[in-house]
């Protein structure tokens, strides 16, 4: 027998102890060890039995239940007691424990709970020296024992049966992890690091990492003062290393933890232990204080565990209320009452105080009523007997026997149980044990009692008479039969493997007859073939039942029969086995009973009823008995007199309509068995099925007429003769053919517009013998040959207004009729007309000029004209007051303009315009209100155009041609001013006409240049306008070049500008060297600004003259100006003195060298105010309009370059209008210009 696995230690080595006082207060009772033998059966499947240590016991005979009870040291000897305890409670304790360690689901609870929550019965102790073993037999059913409530038998913290038996040196290999913490051992306050690595070559991102302790507690929240975790990773070897460092362990760090590495669908993890060697202390524990949780604000929140922190504690400050020693409250109270307590005393950690108690000493208190004790258990096979002894202290003391708390008493009439006495000894004999004697049982004596378990081990059930194979035949009663070696044994029927069921509506019915057992088949049926079992705990049998069926006899066979249509039919055999069912079928179709069909089995005879027959009812009837392959046959003949049916044809009134030219294909249905004759006629004549363009076919249930191109001719009468042996039938068809009608006559166009006609026409004499629907009305021009449809809705009356023609353009139209049949052919076309049309009013009439006599009218042409043209135009008035209309030009005119003359003055006129072409006159364009006929004074206005409004240049010999308009009645007088003086006329043109003035010079000279000003006058109104122009020429030679200074390969040349500028400002010079030798002139530099320069890079030992010219906006000055003498570049050697001079400053104030311009601007277009500007250092440009700072706003763009200042005003209104100011500011001062800008309306010219 193998080693009994000890209680106080854990697989992984850590103590464990457990503490159960009973429920009498009783001091704690010794721990107990217990071993589990496998049954026989398990033995001989070569199962290992399962032990608490891991290891794997040698196969042994069972052994009596046995437990080891250690006892406390006494007198400095150990003793060992032998003590009766509830073995099967705790079995099934330890069976429940290994099933929870198999799950997934949350973990079991611990010893602790269970001795908290369980009472053990009290033990008795023995005085030997030797340990005893504990064994328990448990056979395969076992489910009845472990099913108890009563109590709780804990194995304590094993290892899970699935743990045990895998083989303790092949470890699960590892997917993930290439290194794996290792356990460890560290002293109280030391240090240890525990390593975890993973190989990251195939991993796409890091793996997550959790270290647990134990099986739930997750390391990650604990981090602190205590633990902490880290992680790195190694770029070259690309591993991925996971730490956790504890710091300063304690004694309650000891336990199993674990690492659990997961990556998307992979896992991995391994355990590992840590031993924490614990030091002595004999200091006293504050019980509340130590078993308080780690979380409520003490010094160690954050530990890793969250039982009770046993350990040393600081003394703290004790409060006024009286000492209590939890510890003996504890001792003396139940287990049941633990949570109370530990409530009471303010104790949250009851799973450290549960583990605190296994520790203290246990103090086993000698039994006084009992000198020897029950066993732990005892097994019987069930039907045996059982003698429970025990042994008393006192024998005169009253002894009770209890069978699960329920006194057992005896009784006269039974032997059941049998109570002995011998000397100190009392027996309790039970006969004849069975599943109920299964229980726990107790003796008290006085006020002590001890209690043990009795297990009933039930005997297999084995099969003494096997079933015996049954060959029978359909509707004969089946019995199968079979003996076991037990009464009321439970047995299991099995058909082909699969349970038989045995309810209330099953087939099938069980009985059972002391030791035999039946299944009985009342009605056997071809299913019941098969293999029947029957399943016995200790054995099985089977045997095979065959149902055959009976052969079958004919008695009446099926007869053929002959019935007229829609009477009924009546089909009947009859066979033996009369109970046979069969099926009818119907030419190879399964026939299913309906409202018609009636289909009856009683006993030997088969009735097949059809109430009315049909055609569809003839046919090969069979019938098929279920389960055999002989039938039974019959044919079936329907007979019927001929009909035709034309109802199914719904034509009215029998008559057939058909468009002439059509096919017709007439299908008449007919009836008739046999098939009957059919002859189709004509009045008197025979239609035959050989005919070319009409024929007569029949062919199966239908006859058909056959016309393949219809005619006018075929209208008429047609007769159908049907004959048979059954009877005859007749009937007639009448058939109408109809046609399009023909087309009606040529449209009269009786009415023309601008883009309309009217037109009228005649319904068509032949309507195709249908009514007209309507018409349809195409029209093409005349030059086209497409014809295009205006109306897509049939037009009912006889006239139609064609619109949205083209005017001038000529067209004719045409009719179609429509029947039902279809549309005719077009009629004639008409005659062609053209569409003409007035012109649409004249527009925008306003009245032009006024005088005392005269009134001047304008106005712009129709806006539609038309094809027709535009003849001129017709002016009438009307005096105010009359209605009267006056016509004012006898004669068109074309012009858009016109004067009415020969007006009284003061009077009032209405004016209006017509329109006047080929079609007609248009309507009229009115004044709306009065005209007074009175000269009426305009202030005369010059509108000075923008290019004039600055400075107008032009170069000497070209052409100046200004036209300047301007506003005023009546006529203005308009005089012009050069510089203040009269223009002399033969050397400048000028026109002047009533709105505008043209000043015109053909070739222009600087004398032209100067101020120019135009004044216009009406009466004593006056408006004046001044132009600029300025003619300029080429400027001429700068004045007087000098040759400065010569040094090394440099020249400074000085110059003065020309006494002639040409009239424009000199933009530039261009200087030019030549050497003596060669007399070649080569351009230095161009476009140069100052009278200063120095030419550098000459040839050293050459001479050089020099020229230059003046440059101005028309280009260069015809002659240079050379300088006299020549410059001779030095050899090397010569030294040049050079002469003293001061650097110029250039600093000066903003000055404007070119002011703004008082500008006007047209509203709707942009315009841009210039000027110009010289400082140094550059200044700083603000705009202003009417002294307000103009900032940010997008209606204004300012630019500056190179001293040109723009400000440009993006399409201006008239509130853009003001004074606006340019102002420039540097550190010497600060200058500023203005001008004013007008901005105009324009006004639409007429």
């Amino acid at each position: 027998m193998p080693e009994p696995t000890k209680k106080d230690e854990m697989p992984n080595g850590q103590p464990e102890e457990s503490v159960a006082p009973d429920s009498n207060g009783a001091p704690p009772q010794p721990e107990i060890s217990l071993e589990v033998s496998p049954p026989p059966e398990a033995v001989a499947e070569g199962k290992d039995p399962i032990e608490t240590d891991g290891k794997k016991p040698e196969p042994a005979e069972p052994e009596p239940l046995q437990a080891v009870v250690p006892s406390p040291t006494e007198n400095g000897s150990n003793q060992t007691q032998l003590a009766g305890v509830g073995v099967k409670e705790q079995a099934e304790s330890a069976n429940s424990t290994l099933k929870g360690e198999r799950s997934c689901s949350p973990p079991p609870p611990d010893d602790d709970d269970t001795a908290a929550t369980t009472p053990s019965p009290p033990l008795q102790a023995e005085n030997v020296n030797s340990t005893k073993k504990l064994s328990v037999d448990l056979p395969n059913d076992s489910v009845p024992a472990m099913e108890r409530k009563d109590s709780v038998w804990s194995l304590g913290e094993g290892q899970a049966p699935e743990e045990l038996e895998k083989p303790a040196d092949t470890p699960p290999l590892s997917t993930l992890l290439i290194e794996q913490p290792q356990s460890g051992t560290v002293s109280v306050g030391g240090d240890i690091t525990f390593v975890a690595k993973v190989e990251a070559k195939d991993l796409l991102r890091k793996p997550t990492v959790k270290w647990f302790k134990g099986k739930w507690m997750d390391l990650a929240s604990k981090t602190g003062k205590h633990l902490q975790l880290k992680e790195s990773f190694d770029r070259l070897t690309k591993i991925h290393t996971f730490e956790m460092h504890i710091i300063k362990a304690k004694e309650n760090y000891a336990g199993n933890y674990r690492c659990e590495v997961t990556y998307k669908d992979k896992f991995d993890s391994c355990s590992f232990d840590l031993e924490v060697k614990e030091g002595q202390s004999s200091q006293s524990i504050d019980i509340r204080s130590a078993f308080k949780r780690s979380s409520e604000g003490q010094e160690d929140a954050g530990e890793l565990d969250f039982s009770g922190l046993l350990k040393h504690r600081e003394h703290k400050q004790q409060d006024d209320t009286p000492e209590v020693d939890v510890w003996e409250i504890l001792k003396n109270a139940r287990p049941d009452e633990y949570e109370k307590i530990a409530f009471m005393y303010g104790i949250t950690d009851l799973r450290g105080l549960l583990r605190r108690l296994k520790k203290i000493p246990k103090e086993v208190k000698k039994s006084e009523a009992f000198a020897k004790k029950l066993e732990p258990a005892y097994q019987v096979d069930k039907g045996g007997k059982i003698r429970l002894v025990v042994d008393l202290a006192d024998p005169t003391v009253d002894l009770k026997w209890y069978k699960n708390g329920q006194e057992i008493r005896p009784s006269t009439n039974q032997r059941k149980y049998i109570f002995e006495h011998k000397g100190t000894q009392r027996i309790l004999v039970i006969n004849n044990c069975n599943m109920n004697d299964d229980a726990a049982y107790a003796v008290a004596a006085g006020d002590e009692k001890c209690s043990t378990e009795l297990f009933v081990k039930e005997l297999p059930v084995k099969i003494v008479k096997e079933i015996e194979p049954v060959k029978t035949t359909v509707n004969e009663r089946i019995e199968l039969e079979c003996e076991v070696s037990e009464e009321g044994a439970q047995v299991k029927w099995m058909k082909n493997g699969v349970e038989v069921p045995t309810g209330v509506r099953s087939r099938y019915r069980v009985k059972c007859e002391g030791t035999k057992h039946f299944l009985v088949i009342d009605d056997a049926s071809i299913e019941d073939t098969g293999t029947y079992s029957i399943m016995a705990s200790g054995g099985t049998s089977e045997a095979h039942v065959q149902v055959d069926l009976k052969p079958l006899k004919i008695y009446q066979d099926l007869q053929d029969m002959k019935v007229l249509l829609g009477q009924p039919i009546k089909l009947h055999c009859e066979i033996y086995p009369g109970n046979v069912p069969g099926r009818w079928y119907r030419n190879g179709q399964l026939i299913q009973p309906s409202d018609r069909i009636n289909i009856i089995h009683r006993n030997k005879v088969h009735r097949l009823e059809i109430q009315a027959s049909s055609l569809h009812d003839a046919g090969d009837y069979t019938f098929v008995p279920e389960g055999y392959s002989q039938t039974l046959s019959a044919k079936l003949h329907i007979i019927d007199p001929p009909r035709v049916h034309l109802e199914s044809l719904n034509f009215p009134e029998n008559t057939v309509t058909v468009v002439a030219g059509n096919k017709l294909r007439l299908e008449i249905p007919i009836s008739g068995e046999p098939a009957p004759r059919v002859v189709w006629m004509k009045g008197e004549r025979v239609i035959l099925d050989s005919g070319h363009r009409v024929r007569a076919e029949t062919y199966g249930d239908q006859t058909s007429l056959t016309i393949d191109v219809t005619e006018r001719e075929d209208t008429g009468n047609y007769k159908i003769v049907l004959q048979n042996e059954a009877g005859e039938a007749t009937a007639s068809i009448k058939l109408k053919v109809v046609d399009i009608p023909d087309p009606p006559d040529a449209p009269l166009v009786t009415e023309v517009g601008g883009d309309w006609c009217s037109m009228t026409w005649e319904p068509p004499k032949y309507d195709g013998s249908s009514p007209i629907f309507g018409y349809f009305i195409e029209r093409k021009k005349k030059q086209s040959s497409r014809w295009m449809r205006l109306n897509f809705d049939l037009i009912k009356e006889t006239a139609f207004e064609p619109k949205k023609m083209i005017e001038g353009v000529p067209y004719e139209v045409r009719v179609f009729a429509v029947n039902a049949i279809g549309v005719s052919r077009p009629s004639e076309p008409s005659k062609a007309f053209t569409p003409l049309a007035v012109t649409s009013e004249p527009t925008m009439l306003v009245v032009d000029d006024v005088t005392d006599t005269t009134v001047t009218v304008k106005w712009r042409p129709p806006e539609t004209i038309g094809a027709a043209g535009l003849d001129g135009y017709l002016v009438e008035y009307c005096i105010e007051g009359s209605d009267d209309w006056v016509v004012s030009n006898k004669e068109l005119t074309e012009k858009t303009r016109y004067t009415i003359t020969g007006l009284s003055p003061g009077c009032k006129i209405f004016v209006r315009v017509r329109a006047i072409n080929a079609a007609g006159a248009s309507a009229p364009r009115s004044l709306q209100h009065a005209i007074l006929v009175k000269e009426v004074i305009e202030p005369p206005k010059i509108r000075v155009p923008r290019h004039l409004k600055m400075t107008y240049t032009r170069r000497v010999g070209e052409a100046v041609n200004l036209v300047v308009p301007f506003m005023g009645k009546p006529r203005p007088k308009v005089t012009w001013l050069k510089d203040g003086k009269p223009i002399d006329p033969s050397h400048i043109n000028i026109r002047n006409s009533d709105c505008d003035s043209i000043i015109f010079i053909r070739k222009a000279k600087r004398s032209h240049s100067g101020k120019y000003e135009m004044t216009v006058q009406v009466e004593n109104y006056v408006d004046t306008a001044v132009m600029d122009i300025q003619i300029v020429d080429l400027p001429g030679p700068p004045h007087s070049v000098t040759i400065e200074d010569v040094w090394g390969g440099n020249v400074a040349l000085v110059w003065t500008a020309p006494k002639d500028n040409g009239n424009a400002p000199i933009t530039g010079y261009t200087i030019q060297k030549a050497d003596k030798k060669t007399m070649e002139w080569y351009t230095c530099i161009e476009h140069y600004h100052r009278t200063s320069i120095t030419i550098t890079e000459l040839v050293v030992g050459n001479e050089y003259f020099f020229r230059i010219f003046s440059e101005n906006m028309c280009g260069l000055s015809e002659t240079p100006t050379q300088t006299k003498k020549s410059a001779l570049i030095a050899k090397e050697g010569l030294q040049v003195k050079m002469a003293d001079y001061s650097d110029h400053d250039f600093k000066e104030a903003p000055k404007f060298t070119q002011p703004l311009i008082n500008t006007f601007a047209i509203a709707g277009y942009n315009t841009t105010l210039n000027c110009s500007v010289r400082s140094n250092p550059r200044a700083k440009v603000i705009w202003m309009k009417n002294k307000i700072i103009i900032l940010d706003d997008p209606r204004y763009r300012m630019f500056s370059n190179q001293g040109v200042c723009t400000l440009e005003i993006r399409k201006p209104s008239p509130y853009d209008g003001g004074v606006y100011t340019c102002r420039a500011v540097n550190e010497l001062g600060d200058a500023q210009v203005e001008c004013k800008l007008e901005v105009k309306v324009q006004t639409q010219e007429l």
